[in-house]
């Protein structure tokens, strides 16, 4: 039973500060412990969208009455049943549905519930699903440990994690890794940006040509001294993170190599922009 009062409050409200500038990403991966409250605010956010109410989403208008039943017909939930994975035959509907419109929105929404029971080819099924979409929709997977999520959807995905230790402890770790309480407070939301990040570090290892376009987006979006630090010491944690699994021992410490050349030319003045396209033409090799 969806029940939209218990949901991630904080997740919420930064949803909703999307949905108000027209700024919801296409594509989210919710990480939550409690995979009911993160499903729940998956819906919340369907109703949201699609609330007729003033005291949107109110749960009572019509829309919110059909999505939280599950008879909407432009939310579409994908889960296991029972114990079993998530294949490639659950996933194929849902890059069919891309080519519809939708029926009684002007979006719609793909949920796929237990996102880490993919199979292999299920995930990579999903890959066309979560690269920009032509079709208006908002793909949100629902997960309680993000790292069994394949790299490449993880990639392509805002996550956005509902354990508030999880956001101080990633304040700690920027702590400890050179920024300050005051460029902590001044980035702000980074959410878009650590999507961008997450581009830009898969695509060089897959040594795809794309990997210098983002180097130029995350330069334009790296207007402070604080912004660029973050990109630098979230590469160098993306890298660190890899170097625990042997098939990528390899590629993350050739990557940390690089990034410590950066940091090199970065303290002899070097712009940054500079920096980060040395760094992409590096993986072009």
């Amino acid at each position: 039973m969806i029940d939209i009062s218990n949901i991630g409050h904080g997740p919420a409200n930064l949803l909703a500060k999307a949905y108000d500038k027209n700024k919801l990403a296409h594509s989210y991966l919710f990480v939550d412990n409690d995979e009911k409250r993160a499903l729940n605010t998956a819906y919340w956010l369907a109703c949201l969208f699609n609330c007729t109410g003033e005291n949107k989403p109110d749960g009572t208008c019509r829309n919110c009455q059909q999505i939280i039943s599950g008879n909407h017909p432009d939310v579409l939930l994908v889960e296991p049943e029972g114990k079993q994975t998530l294949g490639i035959d659950q996933i194929r509907p849902l890059k069919e549905e891309l080519a519809k419109s939708p029926v009684e929105s002007t979006i719609r929404f793909f949920l796929i519930n237990k996102a880490e029971k993919l199979t292999l080819s299920a995930a990579n099924g999903l890959l066309n699903l979560l690269e920009e979409p032509i079709a208006p929709v908002v793909t949100v997977l629902i997960t309680n440990n993000s790292d069994q999520i394949l790299p490449t959807i993880r990639s392509r995905v805002q996550t956005i994690n509902f354990d508030e230790k999880e956001a101080d402890s990633k304040s700690s770790l920027l702590l400890n890794s050179g920024l300050s309480t005051e460029e902590i407070k001044d980035l702000g939301d980074t959410q878009s940006l650590d999507q961008a990040i997450k581009y830009f570090y898969q695509e060089m290892l897959e040594r795809n040509s794309l990997a210098l376009i983002s180097a130029h987006h995350l330069a334009d979006q790296a207007k402070t001294i604080a912004i660029q630090k973050y990109i630098l010491i979230n590469l160098k944690l993306l890298a660190e993170k890899d170097l625990n699994q042997n098939n990528k021992r390899l590629v993350a410490a050739r990557m940390l190599k690089c990034l410590i050349e950066i940091d090199k030319m970065r303290y002899s003045n070097v712009n940054f922009r500079n920096l980060l396209d040395y760094l992409a033409l590096q993986w072009k090799r």
